[in-house]
């Protein structure tokens, strides 16, 4: 059983590791980068497993409403044994804390194609509560769409009321 923690230092490093070792989902160099210069100023959590860092979550803050899961990532050898889901846990505390009601990722959105790792991805985040909202067709590129998901929060807000 591993822990989830919060990385301070090492995150550039830790994302490029990470994402390098997943190329049937980042193949792009140059996406591996941006995202690893974008993650040094964005809390990161990791989920460790006997002292190795098995996977990543890096969140975005929106605030007052929102915090975006920017990126959230497993070593592939790591997968379908739970740390994602104790990172989505992690990122739901972390905006719970920050007075966020919801929860957000931006995914790829179907594009008729065969491919099962970004369906296992969408599946994911259907398991862990995040709802389909909308899909931007060229956000990214027009030949990556985008799926934008929603996951509200549970439970009441300071100062929020019912009708």
């Amino acid at each position: 059983m591993g822990r989830t923690v919060e990385i301070l230092t090492g995150k550039a490093e830790l994302c490029r590791s990470i994402m390098g070792a997943l190329p049937d989902w980042f193949s792009e160099p140059e996406v591996i980068e941006a995202s690893a210069l974008a993650v040094e100023d964005l809390p990161v959590f990791g989920y460790v497993e006997a002292d190795v860092v098995t996977a990543m979550i890096a969140l975005k803050p929106h605030l007052p409403d929102a915090v975006e899961i920017a990126l959230i990532a497993t070593r592939p050898e790591y997968h379908g044994r739970g740390a994602g889901r104790h990172l989505v846990d992690a990122a739901e505390r972390f905006a719970h804390a920050s007075g966020a009601r919801l929860l957000t990722v931006k995914t790829l959105a179907p594009r008729g194609r065969d491919e099962p790792q970004f369906e296992a991805t969408r599946r994911f985040y259907d398991w862990t509560g995040f709802v389909r909202a909308e899909v931007f067709p060229k956000l990214w590129h027009e030949d990556h769409p985008c799926l934008f998901m929603v996951k509200p929060l549970a439970g009441m807000q300071p100062g929020e009321t019912t009708l």
